[in-house]
């Protein structure tokens, strides 16, 4: 542990570089780590395990943003949603989640309920069932506001989909504007959301899961949540030892997110998405995912790069006035509790 230092910091939390350290040294020791094609040593958003001819994903999320509630949906919304996001990123239909909240002492009730609204309203247009969950109050003080965990379960029935599985000569797609829920969060804390017109993009996944099927051709997929698409972008490329080519003018950002990004100094490409998906798909069935998607309702669906050999693990990104960068995978989250 001496590498990590004595005590846990903000950034080790923050789905960068310095979470994956902390995490891989915490379960060293585990003897036991798969159950089927995806485990603890893949890092994917799901694991997947083999029940007879079945294949299950499970996923596990806790979600602590500060504001609770906020322009495009609360804490609850996006516990299930992020759930959801998770489960078809590995090609699995959702089923069941289950759900446990803890409030601070204090916490008004009609809140709360608000919450359990948002959780259950998505739950019922899905057919997910809510299987069970734990409830628990804490003292004041001793936590700030509420925390939502929340356990998901599906069925894959594309795949399953890995981070590991992007292919040379793929086409890289992304669903819609990148940015949104983490230039909103971005925007609360520095007190500007009445200066700006950004909501989040926070919303459930689902129908990608038809999508994929009816269309085909999909090998890898990531929701761009915490580290943006910068973080997604970077796992796929080191995961799959593959070089990564994307455009800057073909990448869907919002003029209000790319504004509050210059005001601010963050990179937009590193701000969360909660509420679209990064997807790596062969060169032949690319046209025709977005003509797909954009029929599903992702109207600004784009192909925004592709997959190269060389060199291997990187994320190459050309500007638009013609240069080109390494595209850095983030050490950490510009702003905390985005999610």
């Amino acid at each position: 542990m001496s590498e990590l230092g004595d005590v846990i910091t903000l950034v080790m939390g923050a789905g960068g570089v310095e979470t994956q350290k902390l995490v891989t040294s915490l379960i060293s020791d585990v003897v036991k780590r798969r159950l089927g094609p995806l485990g603890l040593d893949d890092f994917d958003d799901s694991a997947v395990v083999e029940f007879g001819e079945f294949k299950v994903a499970i996923t596990v999320d806790s979600y602590t943003i500060k504001p609770v509630f906020f322009p495009g949906g609360d804490i609850g919304k996006l516990a299930i949603s992020g759930t959801i996001n998770d489960l078809v990123a590995v090609g699995a239909r959702p089923v069941a989640v289950l759900d446990s909240i803890v409030v601070e002492e204090g916490f008004p009730l009609g809140d709360l309920a608000r919450i359990a609204k948002s959780i259950q309203d998505i739950a019922n247009r899905y057919n997910i069932a809510l299987l069970g969950g734990d409830f628990k109050v804490m003292p004041k003080g001793s936590l700030d506001g509420v925390v939502v965990t929340m356990v998901g379960l599906g069925v894959c029935e594309v795949g399953p989909l890995s981070d590991s599985n992007v292919k040379v000569g793929d086409k890289i797609v992304i669903t819609g504007p990148v940015g949104d829920h983490g230039a909103m969060v971005l925007a609360h804390q520095l007190n500007m959301l009445s200066e700006v017109s950004i909501s989040s993009d926070c919303r459930p996944l689902y129908e990608l899961i038809d999508v994929m099927k009816r269309v085909g051709g999909v090998h890898a997929c990531k929701d761009p949540t915490r580290g943006g698409l910068a973080m997604a972008l970077n796992e796929f490329a080191r995961k799959s030892n593959v070089c990564i080519v994307i455009y800057e003018e073909y990448i869907p950002v919002r003029e209000s997110v790319r504004s509050l990004a210059e005001l601010t100094g963050v990179d937009y490409l590193e701000l969360a998405c909660e509420g679209q998906m990064v997807m790596s798909v062969d060169a032949e069935f690319a046209d025709e995912l977005i003509e797909e998607l954009k029929r599903y309702g992702f109207s600004e669906a784009s192909v925004i790069g592709e997959v190269r050999e060389e060199p291997r693990g990187t994320v190459l990104l050309r500007t638009s006035i013609g240069s080109a960068r390494i595209l850095q995978p983030p050490i950490g989250a510009p702003i905390p509790r985005i999610c």
